[in-house]
């Protein structure tokens, strides 16, 4: 099977400071690849370079069997959703779907069936910046994301601090995206979605180990325990 995303020695450099210390991975069909990391361990950097959206230092990514150095190709086949918002906050929900169709060149009947998927019909008219809960801004984010039929999701922190109940309606998406065979990468920095993904890529001082999903918790655990006892001896 051939991979829908190849790393190869990926290095990013930001001023002095070496984010990715020559990373590689691939990931497949119907997988969802979660890179963890704490706080400035370079997620969200390595997901905008996977959507060709900010340069890197060197090395090789292809996406869909483009080298997103050379083509842009590969952006037609594409959803996106960044932790930053990237809305149009002066817009309602409704208008939103409808101007990112427009972008993406989607149908009616697309959009009509995201606002079914993603529960958005009774929020159409509501104005971005009063959505309440903040899960329907991203249950809204992931719908416009889907809007081109993607093979490839990429997201940030797409259920992180948000209600129970957007939460498990985005999680049966993303599961029913990957068994039509799209593939996720997904950055999270809370390991209670660690069971949610096929592998981890867990990102720290520049490198990424990869763990199934239970290896991935196994270290956490044992790293949380060691800095306890740790913090515990300090203080003793």
């Amino acid at each position: 099977m051939e991979p829908v995303i190849k790393v190869e020695n990926l290095v990013q450099k930001m001023g002095r400071k070496i984010l990715l210390k020559g990373i590689s991975f691939e990931v497949f069909p119907g997988e969802c690849l979660g890179i963890f990391g704490t706080r400035g361990t370079g997620k969200t950097s390595l997901l905008h370079i996977l959507a060709g959206v900010e340069r890197f230092t060197s090395g090789q990514v292809e996406v869909l069997g483009s080298n997103v150095r050379k083509s842009e190709k590969f952006k037609r086949d594409l959803g996106l959703v960044t932790q930053q918002k990237s809305l149009f906050l002066d817009m309602t929900v409704g208008e939103n779907l409808d101007f990112i169709a427009a972008l993406k060149k989607a149908s009616r009947a697309d959009v009509l069936e995201m606002i079914e998927r993603y529960e958005l019909n009774s929020f159409l008219s509501e104005p971005i910046t009063s959505l309440d809960p903040i899960g329907v801004f991203q249950r809204l984010s992931l719908a416009c994301a889907m809007l081109n039929r993607p093979k490839v999701l990429i997201a940030d922190e797409l259920i992180k601090d948000i209600d129970l109940y957007s939460r498990n309606l985005i999680l049966r998406e993303l599961e029913r995206f990957q068994a039509e065979g799209g593939t996720c990468i997904c950055a999270f920095s809370n390991m209670t979605f660690c069971h949610y993904m096929s592998r981890v890529g867990w990102l720290e001082s520049g490198e990424m180990t990869l763990y199934e999903a239970k290896g991935a918790q196994a270290e956490w655990n044992r790293q949380e325990k060691f800095y306890t006892e740790q913090s515990e001896r300090h203080h003793a």
